[in-house]
C-alpha cells in the first residue's frame, strides 16, 4: 500500500508531496501510484533516492560538503578524498579504476597518476 492509499489522498486534486521541515521534498506519489522518495542531511543535501522500481542512490558527504561516496542499486560506487582546500585527491570507483590529481599552490591541477600507470595533466 502506498503513502497515498494509507492517507486516502485525492489525486483529482494533484500529487501528493510531503516535505520535511526545511521544505525539502521527501516523498512524491503521482496518480498512478508511483512513488520517489528523497532524505536528507542536516545540510540540505540529498543522501538517499529511492522509487517504486527498487532503483535507489546513496550518497556521503565530508564535513565540507564535499561529495565522498554515491552508490546506485546497480552496484556501481564511486568514492573521492580531498584536500584541505577542496581540491579532490583521490578518486576510485567500482571499475577498478582510481586517480590521484596533484595540484599546485594556486589549486590548479599539474598532474594527474591513475589505476593504468599514467600521469597526464587532466582532471580525473
Amino acid at each position: 500500500m502506498t503513502k497515498g492509499q494509507r492517507l486516502n489522498h485525492d489525486f483529482t486534486k494533484g500529487d501528493l508531496k510531503l516535505y520535511n521541515t526545511n521544505g525539502k521534498l521527501t516523498y512524491h506519489e503521482d496518480s498512478r501510484g508511483f512513488w520517489w522518495k528523497f532524505e536528507f542531511d542536516s545540510n540540505g543535501k540529498l543522501t538517499y533516492y529511492e522509487n517504486l522500481d527498487g532503483y535507489w542512490e546513496k550518497y556521503e558527504f565530508d564535513t565540507n560538503g564535499n561529495q565522498t561516496y554515491f552508490e546506485y542499486s546497480t552496484g556501481y560506487w564511486e568514492k573521492q578524498e580531498y584536500d584541505t582546500n577542496g581540491n579532490e585527491t583521490y578518486y576510485e570507483d567500482s571499475t577498478g579504476y582510481w586517480c590521484k590529481p596533484d595540484y599546485d599552490t594556486n589549486g590548479n591541477e599539474i598532474y594527474l597518476e591513475d589505476s593504468q600507470g599514467l600521469m597526464r595533466h587532466s582532471i580525473c
